[in-house]
């Protein structure tokens, strides 16, 4: 299973499968905010992109949108990228609800349909990701389009997750799974892929950042906030006090080229 597959796979499922997304998460993620995880940390509280006010700002695996529109509420000139034609039809249908109208582009977060130093900010709140074979590609291709000093954060699924049953409940946190286990999770529609999620441990999310050539400026494990009582999966207010379900990774590139 190599990147193609993937994305051609998840190009399909997320399509068939946005409006009942945006159905059961619409209400917890939002029409225009920026909720990073499952755990219900929002960008309003974290502030890990820092101001956006006049930056253009990239949204790697946008899904429909919501945190591109955040940015644009919040001074930023956004522009979201989604896999899936189906998200950002649900997308497009918020921009004109919400009255937050912002840019929604098709393409692929390992080859992003943008020109070298096009933006100054980029992220993506568990989009693309947890999805890859290899995120060192989404890196390499978000350094591509930053400008020099320009930052990237985002959010993915902690690997610590992955030991574990899939079960919100805490009585379910027994080892099931090998930590450095490479087996994807994947679906299959006879012999054809149609869905699939990847384990990356903590050393090939930071490493791939930074053979792409970015400054590690923060790692945050967040903690579950009081009063969210979404469970999603395998986060939960219950099972969230005995191990990390997110991990968010904040890094810069440099401003000027390091000697050779």
């Amino acid at each position: 299973m190599d990147g193609a597959d993937t994305a051609r796979a998840h190009g399909r499922w997320w399509s068939e499968n946005a409006a009942e997304y945006h159905a059961e998460h619409g209400t917890f993620l939002g029409d225009s905010g920026l909720r990073w995880c499952p755990e219900g940390l929002t960008e309003d509280r974290a502030g890990l992109l820092g101001s956006v006010v006049g930056c253009r700002v990239l949204e790697v695996g946008c899904g429909a949108g919501q945190g591109s529109r955040w940015v644009a509420r919040n001074g930023g000139l956004a522009v979201g990228c989604d896999i899936a034609e189906g998200m950002l039809a649900v997308g497009r249908r918020l921009n004109g609800t919400t009255g937050v109208p912002v840019p929604l582009v098709l393409g692929d977060a390992r080859h992003l349909p943008f020109a070298d130093r096009s933006f100054d900010v980029a992220f993506t709140a568990f989009g693309a990701i947890p999805f890859v074979p290899d995120p060192e590609a989404i890196h390499r291709e978000v350094a591509r389009v930053l400008r020099p000093g320009g930052r990237w954060v985002f959010s993915t699924t902690h690997p610590m997750r992955w030991v574990f049953a899939d079960d919100p409940s805490a009585e379910h946190l027994r080892v099931v799974r090998p930590y450095f286990d490479t087996e994807p999770y994947a679906e299959y529609h006879g012999d054809v892929l149609d869905y699939a999620e990847f384990q990356h441990t903590m050393a090939d999310l930071v490493g791939g950042v930074l053979r792409a050539g970015f400054a590690l400026e923060e790692l945050i494990e967040p903690r579950w906030v009081e009063g969210n009582t979404e469970a999603w999966g395998a986060w939960s207010a219950e099972r969230a006090p005995w191990v990390p379900g997110t991990v968010i990774v904040r890094a810069r590139l440099p401003r000027t080229l390091r000697p050779s």
